[in-house]
């Protein structure tokens, strides 16, 4: 039977490994943070590093979408995008709603986790009211069964959301109980459907929750779809031996990784977004830094974005991409009647950052 963490010692996580683990991680994302700040336009990371983590994390999930096909989404929703890439843009729009709920009111609330849910999963489901829900893996097998009463689902959640939101609660490093709260979460599997991907969702808004970050810019499932055997051979283990240590030492080492990584992503944006900036400067009587947020908010840009980014005609805004696509900066492509303009340094970065899926359970 599942535990509630409030049963949990803290002191069990105080090893040597442990801490030294903890200490690399923290250095990593301190690092990042600071990284991140660099950027001037905070939106400009939240939205293409949301895309990108929404395309790992779903991968995970087996919705698999092409660069091409998630850009085209979120540039053009109301075209013909794939079911996987419409899936994924959700993931994107779950995570940036959560992360303005986490942002204004300090906290990560069930309420907030059951609309993040809700967005991906386009339903009000809630919790689970009904037994029957198991994991299995890829044979079939049955390899764990969460907590089947809707009673003990509900009354574990509440004991998370303290975890998650009562920091003298549990005396331990901010990132060591990210780890602890997403298997738990995950081990109490409390929806019918979009749990993992509501999970690695609460993990970075954690982070941004305790001051660690200051956006969801964490590319964690990067690391996760990488070695997603391990993922969940250290989820299992801990349900059946009771050993966290190697469970949180793989989580720890997920943000070292991925966030050094992802320091590497932000600094090539960053080159990018200046070069951009000053090229578009001196070529064009028409730059402005409203403009270059644009081009690095939106992989794939549209003329009625300009315009309303701008306040600027649609002649204008047309004129504006066309001058820099004949410059080099933008490529210009066709879906249906509508055009839309490439970043292509942008897309080039993002595409070079991209996980390699793994084909396992």
């Amino acid at each position: 039977m599942l535990a509630p963490l409030s049963a949990l010692d803290p002191l069990r996580f105080a090893t040597v490994p442990i801490l030294q683990a903890t200490v690399a991680a923290s250095r990593r994302l301190a690092e990042l943070k600071g990284v991140a700040a660099t950027i001037p336009n905070e939106s400009i990371l939240i939205s293409s590093l949301a895309l990108q983590e929404a395309k790992d994390s779903s991968a995970i999930e087996n919705i698999v979408t092409s660069h091409d096909d998630l850009f085209q989404a979120d540039a053009m929703p109301d075209t013909g995008s794939s079911v996987a890439a419409k899936e994924v843009r959700d993931y994107a729009q779950a995570l940036r709603a959560g992360f303005e709920r986490v942002r204004t009111h300090g906290l990560l609330t069930n309420a907030t986790v059951l609309d993040i849910q809700a967005t991906l999963e386009k339903n009000r489901a809630g919790f689970r009211k009904v037994p029957g829900t198991t994991l299995r893996d890829a044979s079939g097998r049955v390899v764990y069964t969460p907590p089947q009463d809707a009673t003990v689902v509900l009354d574990l959640m509440h004991d998370l959301e303290h975890f998650l939101n009562d920091d003298s609660r549990f005396d331990a490093d901010p990132i060591v109980k990210m780890a602890i709260a997403h298997h738990q979460f995950e081990s109490i599997h409390p929806f019918y459907d979009g749990n993992g991907r509501t999970g690695r969702i609460i993990n970075v808004l954690y982070l941004v929750r305790r001051g660690l970050l200051d956006s969801p810019v964490l590319y964690l499932s990067r690391h996760i779809v990488r070695t997603r055997s391990e993922y969940y051979r250290q989820l299992q283990a801990v349900r059946e031996t009771g050993d966290w240590a190697p469970w949180v030492l793989y989580m720890l080492e997920a943000v070292e990784r991925t966030a050094e990584e992802t320091i590497t992503t932000v600094r090539s944006i960053g080159r990018a977004l200046l070069d951009y900036k000053h090229r578009i400067r001196s070529r064009h009587r028409f730059y402005s830094q409203d403009l270059v947020n644009n081009l690095f908010r939106h992989p794939y840009t549209r003329v009625a974005f300009i315009e309303a980014d701008l306040g600027v005609t649609r002649l204008t805004a047309t004129r504006y991409l066309e001058s820099l696509v004949s410059d080099g900066l933008l490529a210009k492509r066709r879906a249906g009647r509508t055009n839309y303009y490439v970043n292509i340094a942008l897309v080039d970065i993002l595409r070079r950052a991209e996980a390699v899926p793994a084909g396992d359970m």
